[in-house]
């Protein structure tokens, strides 16, 4: 027997060194610190590409939808190359500054506020100028440290249980984008929201690949195979172009991307749309007080919708310490509150934290590299937008409904659910992301449940009171329609 083996063990013993980096990528990067590898960070890179490659047809899609106070639409080809570019360099920037595996695109959500919302009372360049100054006041917020103090006041309890939601949030957004569940319609009248297929029934080949692709995946994730993710993600793909050129499909059941090989590989970028934007236009518009509601909105969504996606994706890569803290991150916070600005500039709305990057997550991505991958792809599809649409939904949503169980398993036990201060207010978070389609509503419902019930059991003074100010403002966030009529706000 060695004389290792027969050892006392020191409890105090400090954890082992880790392995000094080998080359000066490895060292700026931290991967061999972080325990990754080259290829985990390429695999996971891929893997987040193809789960957010949508935004490049949805993003356009939506803003195109929008028509602006005199009557002028965005054209789709401006639209295609503005949301392409600023996916790419914001998500360039996060690698390289920020150091973590979290992408960013057009955030869904602020895009039709943008474009239902505040085009309509202002021209198109009022409206991004909009944008841009919600992304200057958020660097202020970061410079200051307020942000940062901000997610440091919410309870740990309270962001396991954002994670959680945002694994169920993005396991139902792979359901529904998948087509595996629909919207009822409203003529339908009834009570049930949501239903299995089409009237009940999985219906159509596009569904079939969407099962077999999330069946291959969690098997593959079972039995622990590297790049399970990527390579259901490959695998599916191929599947859906053969089964699309050997039975009929309609185009419209695959959704924003029909499996095929295009006519076309290349496409000639069109940047029309950058850098047109008006500061103040939209205060001259709309008034001073309007204005400052617009921007208050969009503010506040991508403060905490990057906030719920920087916890939830820094959890799952094992990247927070005790204190739910990313390493460098005042330099996170920071990049995202450029990239809002710069989507605003771009006039691709505002470029917010993906929660698809979790698909890279799963894929071993533990640092600013696979952002590199993922941002440099985005850029390669300024001219190869045809290929980048080879991938349907139904080939990259299985890999969100994995992730999704992967984060929620990861983190509901961590949480104290005899504590009910604590439990009640982390139920609502977990249940109104998913179910209100937003992860700014669930960590508002949330925190003013915990505020609510620390109260209720005389343990106010427990609240941190920047806190309380948060609370005040998804107060005031909550309640925005009636005070808009309260203050004459048409």
């Amino acid at each position: 027997m060695s004389p290792s083996a027969t050892a006392p063990v020191d409890a105090k013993q400090p954890p082992p060194e880790p392995a000094p980096p080998v080359g000066r990528m490895d060292g700026f990067f931290r991967i061999t610190e972080r325990g990754s590898t080259v290829a985990r960070e390429m695999r996971g890179g891929l893997a987040t590409f193809f789960a957010m490659a949508y935004i490049i047809v949805l993003n356009p899609i939506i803003l195109g939808s929008g028509t602006d106070k005199f009557g002028h639409q965005l054209e789709n080809g401006e639209l295609v190359t503005a949301t392409a570019l600023m996916a790419g360099l914001t998500t360039l920037l996060m690698g390289v500054i920020g150091n973590v595996p979290i992408a960013l695109a057009a955030g869904l959500g602020i895009n039709a506020v943008v474009a239902l919302q505040l085009a309509p009372r202002m021209s198109w360049p009022d409206a991004m100028g909009m944008v841009v100054l919600a992304g200057l006041v958020l660097m202020i917020l970061v410079a200051s440290g307020l942000r940062q103090r901000v997610m440091d006041a919410i309870p740990r309890g309270l962001q396991r249980a954002i994670a959680i939601g945002i694994g169920l949030f993005i396991a139902l957004i792979g359901l529904v984008d998948a087509g595996f569940v629909t919207r009822n319609p409203d003529r339908a009248h009834t009570t049930v929201p949501l239903g299995l297929g089409i009237d009940g029934r999985l219906q159509g080949w596009p569904v079939l690949v969407f099962v077999l692709g999330l069946a291959l995946t969690f098997v593959l994730v079972v039995r622990k195979q590297r790049g399970a993710i990527l390579i259901g993600i490959v695998v599916s793909a191929f599947f859906a172009i053969i089964l699309n050129s050997l039975v009929t499909v309609p185009d419209e059941d695959w959704g924003l991307s029909v499996p095929r090989v295009p006519d076309q590989v290349v496409d000639t970028p069109d940047f029309g749309l950058i850098g047109d934007v008006s500061l103040f236009g939209g205060f001259h518009e709309v008034g001073i007080l309007t204005g400052c509601l617009f921007v208050f909105t969009v503010l506040l969504s991508g403060f905490f919708d990057a906030m719920g996606t920087i916890i939830g994706v820094g959890e799952e890569a094992g990247l927070t310490d005790e204190r739910g803290q990313l390493p460098g991150m005042g330099r996170v916070l920071m990049v995202d509150g450029v990239a809002v600005a710069g989507g605003g500039f771009g006039s691709s709305s505002a470029n917010t934290c993906f929660v698809e990057s979790t698909a890279g997550v799963g894929e071993g991505a533990r640092t600013g590299l696979a952002n590199v991958m993922t941002g440099g792809l985005f850029l390669l599809a300024l001219v190869f937008t045809p290929l980048a649409k080879v991938v349907p939904s139904q080939a990259a949503t299985p890999a969100l409904v994995v992730v999704g169980f992967l984060i929620m398993a990861a983190n509901v036990k961590e949480i104290d659910w005899n504590d009910s201060t604590i439990a009640v207010p982390a139920f609502l978070t977990i249940i109104c992301m998913p179910f209100t389609y937003s992860i700014t509503n669930g960590i508002g419902v949330g925190v003013l449940a915990f505020i609510l019930l620390r109260v209720a059991v005389g343990r106010a003074r427990e609240i941190p009171w920047l806190l309380n100010a948060v609370g005040l403002c998804f107060l005031v966030y909550f309640l925005l329609d009636p005070i808009e009529q309260l203050l004459g706000v048409q």
